[in-house]
């Protein structure tokens, strides 16, 4: 790619590039001297269940990757004994080293679904923060007034209200920054709640003498599959990294045609010249959108399992619903006979998230048995030895069950 194509491509999906012309000078500089940029993107383990969503900062780190360039995935175990203060109207429960560790261990098996290990520096940053002592705190300390920590909206508005700001939580920024000075960065990646964290890192940089501060990119969040709220486990309209391959594509076609191109553009690795193309040819009837929302469903269950799973996932897609048929490979149990409410054996198989949800499905008119679409919420089944189900919640959860 020439360096305007750089340009175009690790600002897709991108909503702050401070700034651009900085951007340019250090990929030509980098291409002059075949020196990679040194790119980090931090990670306080306190969620290390991901889904897609999450997947948006990563899949950022990769094009830098794809682009030669070094990656520097870090683990915030000292941050994570602060709390990141970010959005937060209350101070946040700080994790033990216990908690962080197991965290951490589970991020790196789902973030090398997406990143290459062997070009991926990973860095745990109580490696240099565990070594400052006091005076070296206190001249970290120095690199910003208690008015800029205030200007932080988070902050901002705790003081208003007269609500508790602990002093460690004003440090947090100023430790995120000396993180880019022990790892010399040349670009720090985030999310958009971020923004204030990673600016001040430049600042804080340049307190150490650094003349030549880091680039800051952030993010959007994602919208999920309704494509209101953003995309969160707590509104069910998430994609998991580690969900089945047939559950992935399957959510993956649940989308609008609107949306669709949203997650093309946060979600692949597609340059926006293609993806424009594509969006083109859409829009004069040269390709159908369930055509080009098939190719998206692919590449995403490809990124997370493998090609082969892909393609299986896709057939299985068309003959559910070109076909009309069940999958293959539908788990089966046997349970004990005894009348057991449906709503309750759907939640316990985890066809349903829960009996509320359960219950919810049989409203909406998503809950057959035995193909026969379900109206009673007090539904039971497995009332007499012998008896055989075949549950289906929506066009993709099945279970068949026999009651012995």
């Amino acid at each position: 790619m020439t360096i305007e194509e750089q340009i175009a491509f690790l600002k897709k999906g991108t909503v702050d590039c401070i700034s651009e012309a900085d951007l340019r000078r250090k990929l030509d500089q980098s291409a002059k001297t075949g020196k990679p940029l040194r790119v980090k993107a931090g990670f306080d383990p306190t969620a290390p269940d991901l889904h897609i969503g999450h997947t948006v900062l990563i899949r950022k780190m990769r094009h830098f990757q794809q682009l030669g360039h070094q990656v520097i995935f870090l683990i915030g175990d000292f941050t994570g004994l602060i709390g990141d203060p970010s959005g937060r109207s209350a101070t946040r429960p700080a994790l033990t080293a216990e908690q962080i560790l197991a965290n951490a261990q589970t991020y790196k098996e789902q973030v090398f679904k997406l990143l290459d290990p062997e070009r991926t520096e990973l860095r745990f940053n109580n490696e240099w923060m565990s070594r400052l002592c006091g005076d070296d705190f206190i001249k970290l300390a120095a690199k910003a007034t208690v008015a800029q920590l205030l200007e932080r909206d988070d902050f901002k508005k705790r003081f208003e209200s007269q609500s508790p700001i602990s002093v460690h939580e004003l440090l947090y920024s100023l430790v995120q920054g000396y993180d880019s000075v022990a790892l010399a960065a040349d670009v720090e990646l985030g999310g958009t709640d971020q923004k204030f964290n990673l600016l001040m890192a430049r600042q804080v940089q340049q307190g150490y003498g650094i003349k030549d501060p880091q680039v800051v990119m952030t993010t959007p969040l994602l919208e999920g599959l309704d494509g209101v709220q953003k995309m969160s486990k707590s509104y069910g309209n998430y994609i998991g990294i580690t969900d089945a391959p047939r559950d992935m594509f399957g959510k993956v076609m649940s989308v609008s045609d609107d949306l669709m191109w949203r997650y093309y553009e946060l979600l692949s690795d597609l340059p926006p010249a293609e993806i424009a193309a594509m969006r083109e040819a859409t829009a004069r009837g040269a390709r159908h959108p369930r055509d080009i929302k098939v190719e998206l469903g692919r590449r995403l269950v490809a990124d997370f399992h493998s090609e082969t799973q892909a393609r299986a996932a896709s057939d299985e897609f068309d003959r559910m619903f070109r076909e009309h048929q069940a999958p293959e490979d539908i788990p089966e149990i046997e349970l004990p006979a005894g009348a057991i409410r449906l709503v309750k054996l759907l939640a316990a198989h985890h066809l349903a998230a829960s009996v509320s949800d359960a219950q919810r499905q049989i409203q909406q008119g998503s809950v057959r048995v035995n193909g026969e679409r379900v109206a009673d919420v007090k539904a039971e089944v497995g009332k007499l030895p012998g008896e055989a189900l075949l549950l289906q919640v929506g066009k993709r959860k099945f279970l068949r069950v026999t009651f012995k």
